[in-house]
């Protein structure tokens, strides 16, 4: 049921609460993290307890960022080329690309109900022709994403999601969303990426909801039909 709030358990833990106590609360949905689960368990032991929802005594809905945000919240440790994102590991340095496909390929071992396309994600303090960039490079690596998903076969247990970027530029957001409701039959439903980064808090409202503030337009973003 929407809206929800959605605890964030980075590394499969609500810090401070056990499954029981999140349950108690009315939580239906949390979110797992799939750089740091791919890191710290790792996919072999998530396999060998069948899952994250397992790993983590949770019964409910799980949702695993892709690892895209990582590109902004570990920029310092992260390359972004076409072909993926190549992270240095914060714990010992070691270097782990990061392509579309294999985010995927996490992400159907951690077992989410909801996963997310990889992203190139910038600051939402970013401007010029890096913001532009990122935006057709997330529709390149959705299509990649979507691919592998659906080579999988495991398109009817786990849901994929798009996730349209563009900074806080309408134009960029819109052209965005159009090429995601392009490919509408091949994913499940779409994420608002790419903000609570520092802009001011009007700016992310106005850019989440589709509203022009100059001229009170109501862009299509959240209103494609």
């Amino acid at each position: 049921m929407l809206p929800t709030f959605m605890p964030v358990a980075t590394q499969a833990a609500i810090k401070g609460l056990t499954p029981q106590q999140v349950e108690a609360l009315g939580i239906n949905l949390i979110l797992n993290n799939t750089y740091h689960l791919n890191l710290r368990p790792g996919i072999d032991i998530l396999k060998e307890a069948g899952g994250a929802h397992k790993f983590q005594g949770w019964r409910h809905n799980l949702l695993t960022d892709s690892g895209g945000f990582q590109l902004v919240s570990l920029s310092k440790f992260t390359e972004i080329t076409e072909e993926g994102a190549l992270f240095a590991s914060p714990f010992d340095g070691k270097p782990t690309m990061l392509t579309p496909e294999e985010s995927i390929s996490i992400q159907h071992a951690i077992g989410a109900d909801i996963i997310m396309q990889l992203d190139d994600v910038v600051s939402s303090l970013t401007v010029g022709p890096r913001v532009e960039e990122a935006m057709w490079r997330t529709i390149r690596w959705l299509d990649r994403c979507i691919d592998q998903h659906e080579k999988s076969g495991r398109t009817e247990v786990q849901n994929l999601f798009a996730i349209v970027q563009g900074g806080l530029d309408p134009e960029l957001r819109d052209k965005c969303l159009d090429e995601m409701i392009s490919r509408k039959d091949r994913v499940a439903g779409y994420a608002i990426g790419g903000l609570s980064g520092g802009e001011e808090k009007d700016l992310l409202v106005c850019v989440a909801l589709g509203v022009d503030m100059a001229s009170s337009t109501i862009f299509t973003l959240l209103c494609p039909e």
